[in-house]
């Protein structure tokens, strides 16, 4: 069900929710969280739809904000039942001078005593926990592979991070993390001598992944930027040294890896790119601080040298 309210307010928004919830019986009972999501328009529903699937694991109120220049109003549109998941979504669009207040226009929306989780899909604040929306929530999402400039975007991320801010360029790397630990689990436990990671340009997880990695091993991290021609999205490799011999993952093709490991047959892997509802749940498994995240945008990302050109 989805209903319209043209020119509205906070507070008529307020009143219809509770009365979708008198009419459609506990509509709003059971949320665990208020999600906060800040878009433009034509990037709004997507993030819609990943919040609507992840909804069914963590069940919310999503509240969706966008703002545009014009004559001061708010639009507003509720929606509950099959077009809003397990959830219930709330859209926003605020014009003009009522843009000007963010937090005025959710605060009066959020669910009482309920965690505030904020997400920003495409750009985000320079600083997202002292911005409007970033001071309301105990989680700040964001995602620098939508980034003009990857290298600028993470180095603005550590220099700005503060607990609580997590970026889907790091959830990205979960199943590469788990297939590594995985992997050196095994004998024979030898120390690592040399890391090198391959992937493309514009991924930021590429970059992420070798600072985990220089953090973990303590040593030198040599990592590549493939051309779009050679490989155009994610992760390509990461390779291992250990004196008795290399560990590879790669993937030749998106979607599937190849473990290589001396005295073993190859192993083929799925190991396909997350999607972003896997990558949204993921973080609202969580609300307390990704300390090892934090680690790792600040100074590991400090530590790391600049990239190679691939080959």
């Amino acid at each position: 069900m989805i209903i319209d309210l043209p020119d509205t307010t906070v507070s008529q928004v307020a009143k219809q929710l509770v009365k979708v919830r008198e009419e459609g019986g506990a509509v709003a009972l059971g949320r665990v969280l208020t999600l906060v999501i800040s878009a433009r328009n034509d990037v709004a529903e997507a993030a819609i739809d990943a919040a609507n699937d992840a909804s069914r694991e963590h069940p919310m109120r999503v509240i969706v904000l966008t703002t545009g220049e014009g004559e001061s109003r708010v639009d507003a549109q509720i929606r509950v039942g099959g077009d809003a998941g397990a959830s219930e979504v709330v859209v926003l669009h605020a014009y003009g001078e009522a843009a000007g207040n963010e937090e005025s226009l959710l605060t009066g929306l959020l669910l009482p005593d309920a965690p505030v989780v904020a997400w920003w899909p495409e750009e985000a604040p320079p600083a997202p926990s002292s911005s409007p929306i970033g001071r309301i929530a105990q989680r700040r999402i964001t995602d620098a592979a939508t980034a003009t400039d990857v290298r600028d975007r993470l180095a603005l991320l550590g220099k700005t991070h503060a607990p609580g801010d997590t970026d889907l360029a790091w959830t990205r790397l979960t199943h590469w993390r788990e297939q590594l630990a995985a992997v050196l689990d095994q004998p024979p436990f030898e120390p690592i001598t040399a890391v090198e990671v391959r992937g493309a340009a514009a991924s930021p997880s590429t970059a992420l992944l070798a600072a985990w990695l220089q953090m973990a091993f303590d040593v030198p991290v040599r990592w590549f930027s493939e051309s779009p021609e050679t490989w155009h999205d994610g992760i390509r490799s990461v390779r291992l040294t250990r004196e008795s011999g290399d560990i590879l993952l790669e993937r030749p093709a998106p979607g599937v890896a190849v473990l290589t490991q001396p005295d073993q047959p190859d192993h083929d892997l799925h190991l396909p790119r997350r999607t972003l509802r896997e990558c949204l749940a993921e973080e609202l498994r969580r609300l307390d601080p990704d300390l090892l995240y934090g680690r790792v945008i600040t100074d590991g990302w400090e530590q790391l040298g600049p990239p190679e050109t691939g080959e």
